[in-house]
């Protein structure tokens, strides 16, 4: 297998006398769907936050394409290629899909307009429409505000932004929740577009069956430790909350 696209080797976290995370090790490759599962409290928050910038552990590393790196912020983390979609897709709800793509990266145009702050919305809108479409995201509109779209096509520009300016990871924390049949095999459908990119995608789900339907590996936490690391084949609903309740498979229980 290829060389991990982002890695975290031994990567402990206390808060006060709780230990959050203990000596966990995790790793995403590119261009697969990466499942981080784990029972509440098993420590998937903590680590996302670290793989992602937005905190620190207390010891081990962190490695980029198999390179040490340390991420001092989620800005540091998003230089790097890395950006994650939270539940609540954090999008400017008054603003357009194309002003929502482009939040914090906005493009002036060229002179002395530029210098006066004029947005070169023509630019903008041709390469949203390329992102879009590159990803087969089909939008109502793209003109009118996001706070009139479906939840499916909110998902769909949070994850569309985030794989814009993100060249290497994406970490999706339950990205259906919420979200009718049709609109999550929608969103599903764009995850995988996503993968097909070339870009690792970490999927936060407590949805086993459909982690099963769309992920290439899981990595399972327990008690905030790391208890498994296995291609997603072969593996049923009963072996993933097995390794989640318990550190051991179903079906290898069954066979003792």
């Amino acid at each position: 297998m290829s060389t991990p696209v982002l890695e975290a080797r031994g990567i402990s976290r206390h808060f006060g006398g709780v230990k959050a995370l203990d000596e966990v090790s995790f790793r995403v490759y590119p261009g697969e769907i990466c499942a981080l599962i784990g029972d509440n409290g098993a420590g998937k928050s903590t680590l996302t936050k670290i793989l992602s910038g937005a905190d620190h552990s207390d010891s081990g590393s962190l490695a980029l394409d198999g390179k040490p790196v340390v991420f001092d912020s989620p800005g540091s983390a998003q230089q790097y290629g890395i950006s994650t979609v939270y539940q609540d897709l954090a999008l400017a709800p008054e603003l357009t899909p194309v002003d929502n793509l482009f939040l914090g990266h906005e493009e002036l145009k060229s002179g002395l307009a530029g210098k006066l702050g004029m947005l070169n919305r023509g630019s903008m809108r041709r390469k949203a429409v390329e992102q879009f479409a590159r990803l087969g995201v089909n939008l109502r509109s793209l003109s009118v505000p996001v706070s009139s779209l479906s939840g499916g096509q909110r998902q769909s520009v949070a994850i569309a932004r985030a794989a814009m300016w993100a060249g290497r990871v994406i970490f999706m924390d339950e990205p259906t929740a919420a979200l009718g049949v049709v609109q999550t095999e929608r969103v599903l459908q764009l995850i995988r577009q996503v993968r097909d990119t070339g870009i690792a995608v970490v999927l936060i789900s407590h949805n086993m069956p459909q982690v099963l339907e769309i992920a290439d590996r899981v990595e399972v936490l327990r008690l905030g430790r790391s208890v498994a690391q296995m291609p997603i084949a072969g593996l049923r609903v009963d072996d993933l909350v097995s390794l989640m309740t318990s550190g051991t498979r179903a079906s290898t229980q069954e066979s003792l």
